[in-house]
């Protein structure tokens, strides 16, 4: 798919995971990260999909209005604890409050891609949902991963491809979307535009 992609491609996103996704799969691109406060996009009363959607399409937005020729990839990643938005934490306490509440039982992981091209008036967003189940981590496991620091920056306060991979016991769905960007929905989207 990376190969017949005939425009050029803006990731509007910092992660590194998600230009690594990116990267793996053979795309080309290039990186502007997007202009957003994400604090003003309040998730009182809205489901997790339609927050993780909402945020997706308004970093992609913020990066195409500037390059309106190009193709801009957006994603947003979400925890959804029992329709409960659980994002990234903002220190480590809140690491271990939601790192005790998500590995108590299973979760989802929502991972909104926006896909934007203002030239061609293109503007599309979905979303992908993978269910976690965890494993029980002991008191000491806890700390280590607080201590670690791997929570920083991370939608639930861990990653699943670094060493949150042995508290994992199983998932039921994407694995490339709990790592932040859903490589099969993504390429079912290029697919349409570029059918387009």
């Amino acid at each position: 798919m990376a190969e017949e992609v005939p425009v050029s491609i803006i990731l509007a996103s910092a992660s590194p995971r998600r230009q690594q996704l990116l990267t793996g799969s053979g795309y080309k691109f290039t990186v502007v990260t997007p202009d957003i406060d994400e604090s003003a996009f309040v998730a009182e009363r809205i489901e997790p999909c339609a927050y993780a959607k909402r945020l997706a399409l308004a970093k992609a937005k913020s990066v195409a209005g500037d390059f309106p020729d190009r193709l801009v990839i957006a994603a947003d990643t979400v925890v959804d604890f029992d329709g409960e938005i659980v994002g990234k934490p903002t220190d480590a306490k809140e690491a271990e409050r939601i790192t005790r509440k998500l590995f108590s039982k299973p979760h989802k992981v929502i991972t909104a891609v926006a896909v934007v091209r203002l030239e061609e008036g293109v503007e599309l967003v979905e979303s992908d949902s993978t269910t976690v189940y965890p494993r029980k981590m002991s008191e000491q496991q806890m700390a280590e991963h607080i201590k670690g620091g791997s929570w920083k920056d991370k939608a639930g306060a861990y990653a699943i491809q670094e060493e949150g991979d042995e508290f994992i016991e199983k998932i039921d769905g994407s694995l490339t979307n709990v790592m932040g960007l859903p490589m099969e929905l993504l390429e079912r989207m290029l697919c349409e535009v570029l059918r387009e």
